[in-house]
C-alpha cells in the first residue's frame, strides 16, 4: 500500500512540475513573441520621421503588435482618418460660432479641403493598402497631405485656430507615407 501511495505522490509531483514547467515555457514564448512584435513596431517606426508618434499609435492599438507592416500602414491611415474626421467636425463647429467673415471663409476653405480627405482620399488609401496597391495608397496619402497643407497655407501670417491640428495631421501623414514607402520598396 505504501508503495502505491509513494508512486501516486511521485506521479502527482511529476504532473505538477510538468504543468509548472509548461506554464513557464508558454509564458516565455508569449513574452518572446511580444518582444518580437514590439521589435517589428520599433523597426518600422524608426524608419519614419516621427518615431515617438508612430510608436505611441501602434502600441496603443491592440492589433498592431500582431500586425505586419501592411497592417501597421492600415492602422496609421485609419488613425489619420479618425483625426481628419474630428478636425472636420471641429472646423464645422468653428464656422457656426464665428462672426468674422474673413475667418469664416478661411475655415470654409479648410472644410472644403478636409471633406475629400475624410470622404474619399483616406478611405481609398485604406482600401489600396488592403488590396496591396501600395503605389495608389502612396499617391492618396500625398494627396491628403496636399489638402491639409492647403488649409494650413490659408492661415499663413495669422495665428491659426487649426495650427496644432494641422501640424499633427501633417506628422501622421508623414508617418503613414513612410510606412507605405517601406511597403513599396518591399
Amino acid at each position: 500500500m505504501k508503495r502505491t501511495s509513494i508512486f501516486k505522490s511521485f506521479f502527482s509531483l511529476h504532473i505538477l512540475l510538468s504543468c509548472i514547467l509548461f506554464q513557464f515555457q508558454l509564458t516565455q514564448s508569449f513574452t518572446l513573441m511580444k518582444d518580437e512584435d514590439n521589435d517589428l513596431v520599433d523597426q518600422i517606426c524608426k524608419q519614419t520621421p516621427f518615431y515617438d508618434l508612430c510608436s505611441s499609435i501602434l502600441h496603443a492599438n491592440p492589433l498592431a503588435p500582431k500586425s505586419d507592416p501592411k497592417g501597421m500602414a492600415l492602422i496609421m491611415v485609419n488613425d489619420i482618418l479618425a483625426n481628419a474626421t474630428d478636425t472636420l467636425s471641429y472646423i464645422e463647429e468653428l464656422i457656426k460660432q464665428t462672426t468674422d467673415k474673413d475667418l469664416e471663409q478661411q475655415l470654409a476653405f479648410c472644410a472644403e479641403s478636409y471633406i475629400p480627405v475624410v470622404k474619399y482620399i483616406l478611405p481609398q488609401a485604406a482600401d489600396a493598402i488592403s488590396q496591396g496597391k501600395f503605389g495608389f495608397a502612396s499617391y492618396s496619402i500625398v494627396d491628403a497631405e496636399k489638402e491639409i497643407g492647403a488649409c494650413n497655407k490659408k492661415f499663413s501670417g495669422s495665428t491659426s485656430l487649426l495650427g496644432d491640428r494641422n501640424s499633427i495631421m501633417q506628422k501622421l501623414v508623414d508617418v503613414a507615407a513612410a510606412i507605405v514607402k517601406l511597403l513599396l520598396n518591399g
